[in-house]
């Protein structure tokens, strides 16, 4: 397999390139091609972009939001189930690297970049046969990683960083980065903490019958409605047979503190894996959508019915904040780091919402680091990628993202059997 030439251009192949992620990736890339000191500058102000799509957007959409990139984006409106049709594009395009943040089935992506030596880089494992199977009902994020699991060894011509968000993602950099300033303590639990309160600030905005949350809400519902809260101990996977909301947990961090649902998510299982503690993700969303689904707790199934609008800007002024972070409990005191966001502030740099810039972020580091760091073939986890390499994905990372907190907690709320308040 070839080296990538790290100063040569390269052709990019942008996957779901239509959507909110894929929007924040590309206003990051906007800024790279002019920005000397960017470290993807040398290769992207010279690359060439296809960017795909089942439902492409006009030349013009793209023109306007980033203009620095006009002179070298293709556009390409492909279906990618015909994944004959995909290899073609790979070829003919001379593709090196395909990030992908669409729908498309990760290992029937994966194993055309496989065949043909392409690098691979996504933000969440995708399995169509998963999303199809009823029967699944409560565990479909853990059996897309089982699936994948159990596949991925067998991709040995190709490199990819797969889950590389920000949860999953630039949580598992938190985590490990907390864990080293003190390594001669063991912590007792690892939870991943989201407090997103954005929101549109004019309430008339407000449709009846309809979900907001900051990103894809189809993808929120997968996590709040159709699974069982679930978390990792002693590196088994443990399941509340519940409703997501039906229960809460504290978290505090300073002088934040908010409860938060327990949720299953790619960066528990995989840092579940490594660690012999109890690791959980604990999310809280929006006052209004976190109301509509407890008003509809005896019956959630009929919010898949109603209509789904993420917290655009685009539409009308967002208030609040997106924190994500990491809280390390030990025995009597606690340590934590996070990253907040407004979109009040992010919006008119990017023109996107905190939410998808933060994920953005860690799909910037990850192609950053398949492109500029000598990583060995292979599939990694952002956690593995950190361990088992010489990535420098921390650096690359904090180019964009730029503000951390980090701090500690004198005393300790605990466990999650200790922090958990049932909703009546």
């Amino acid at each position: 397999m070839k080296i990538l030439n790290k100063t040569r251009p390269l052709s990019v192949s942008l996957l779901g390139s239509s959507g909110g992620v894929a929007r924040a990736i590309l206003a990051i890339l906007n800024k790279s091609f002019q920005d000397k000191n960017d470290p993807l500058y040398p290769i992207i102000s010279k690359s060439h972009l296809h960017l795909i799509d089942i439902n492409q957007k006009d030349k013009k959409y793209y023109d306007q939001l980033f203009p620095n990139l006009a002179g070298n984006i293709k556009l390409h409106q492909l279906d990618l189930k015909d994944t004959t049709i995909f290899k073609e594009h790979l070829k003919k395009s001379n593709t090196k690297i395909v990030i992908d943040v669409s729908w498309a089935d990760t290992l029937e992506m994966l194993n055309c970049c496989n065949e043909l030596g392409v690098y691979y880089l996504n933000s969440a494992l995708e399995n169509t046969e998963v999303d199809e199977d009823e029967k699944l009902y409560g565990f479909p994020l853990t059996e897309r990683y089982i699936r994948f699991e159990d596949n991925k060894d067998d991709f040995t011509n190709t490199k990819a960083i797969v889950c590389s968000g920000m949860n999953p993602g630039v949580v598992q950099w938190m985590a490990l980065k907390l864990m080293k300033e003190n390594p001669d303590k063991k912590p007792l639990a690892c939870y991943i903490v989201e407090h997103d309160d954005s929101f549109f600030k004019d309430k008339k905005l407000i449709i009846p019958n309809t979900l907001y949350t900051s990103w894809s809400v189809e993808c929120f519902l997968d996590e709040a409605i159709l699974s069982y809260p679930m978390f990792v101990d002693h590196h088994l996977q443990h399941y509340f047979y519940e409703e997501v909301y039906a229960m809460e947990f504290k978290v505090r961090l300073g002088e934040k503190e908010f409860y938060g649902c327990l949720m299953p998510h790619e960066e528990v299982v995989t840092l579940g894996k490594i660690f012999d503690m109890e690791i959980g993700f604990i999310y809280r969303v929006n006052e209004y959508t976190t109301k509509l689904i407890r008003d509809h707790l005896d019956d959630v199934d009929v919010l898949w019915d109603w209509n789904q609008q993420v917290i655009d800007p685009d539409i009308g002024e967002v208030e609040g904040e997106d924190l994500i972070g990491v809280l390390l409990v030990y025995e009597g005191m606690e340590k934590f780091i996070y990253n907040v966001m407004k979109s009040s502030e992010i919006y008119p740099k990017f023109k996107t919402n905190a939410t998808y810039f933060q994920v953005a972020c860690g799909i910037y580091a990850g192609l950053a680091s398949l492109i500029l760091d000598d990583v060995p073939l292979g599939i990694y986890y952002v956690d593995d990628l950190l361990l088992n390499t010489e990535s420098k994905y921390g650096d690359y990372l904090t180019y964009y993202m730029t503000d951390f907190v980090t701090g500690e907690n004198k005393a300790s709320d605990g466990l999650l059997h200790q922090r958990l308040k049932w909703i009546e």
